[in-house]
């Protein structure tokens, strides 16, 4: 069984962090069932452990917070879907690339409800969507923009930290760093896709789209 945890006031990152680690604990000692979190943060940039400093383009705007999670910067604030997941990936098959490749194929799902073509690009972190509304890219591509990000660490095979999905952020934030040492590329939300998708709606569509993709 996995538990459902769903926050309805912005819990501060200290806090997250803090349960995240003793529920991983818990549930690496069996002690624990295994959750998911799901929750907005105040705004703020975290630096994962593969953050260049030079990507923290304003380091005065918002509280960074050196993160555990591989990757390297992003921003997490009002209005974008955080889900930490909290799972035994040793009874998941103990394969890190494919535990990975689900919580993707569980994003993309999740946004094909809404209409929403959510893609993965080689060399690329996170969930993107093309932009034909957008001028075309220097190589004659169409525009992609980035609509999700991924990221977590294990530790005695549990997961946590995860995904985030922008429902409706303000996308103004994100300048204050390069998301995920991407710089040629943009970022984008539902609400800015046209889409007037709540964020009840997006919680439905995530719990629905968890058990096809890591419960089939």
């Amino acid at each position: 069984m996995v538990e459902w945890k769903i926050s309805n006031s912005l819990v501060a990152y200290e806090d997250a962090v803090a349960l995240m680690e003793a529920r991983a604990a818990d549930i690496a000692g069996g002690t624990a069932e295994e959750m998911i979190w799901l929750l907005e943060h105040p705004p703020l940039y975290t630096a994962g452990t593969s953050a260049d400093p030079r990507d923290l383009t304003d380091p005065d705007r918002f509280l960074v917070h050196t993160s555990k999670r591989g990757g390297q910067y992003t921003y997490h604030g009002p209005g974008q879907r955080v889900a930490y997941v909290m799972l035994d990936v040793a009874k998941r098959g103990r394969d890190v690339r494919a535990f990975v490749q689900q919580l993707e194929a569980w994003v993309i799902a999740t946004l094909a409800e809404f209409n929403v073509v959510g893609e993965i690009r080689c060399g690329r972190v996170g969930v993107w969507v093309q932009r034909p509304d957008k001028p075309l890219q220097a190589n004659g591509a169409v525009a992609e923009d980035k609509i999700a990000a991924i990221g977590i660490r294990l530790r005695k095979w549990v997961s946590f930290h995860g995904i985030s999905i922008n429902v409706e952020p303000d996308l103004e934030h994100f300048t204050g760093i390069v998301p995920c040492g991407i710089s040629d590329h943009g970022v984008t939300s539902l609400v800015d896709l046209g889409l007037p998708v709540s964020m009840d709606d997006l919680d439905v569509a995530l719990q629905r789209n968890f058990k096809r993709t890591f419960e089939a």
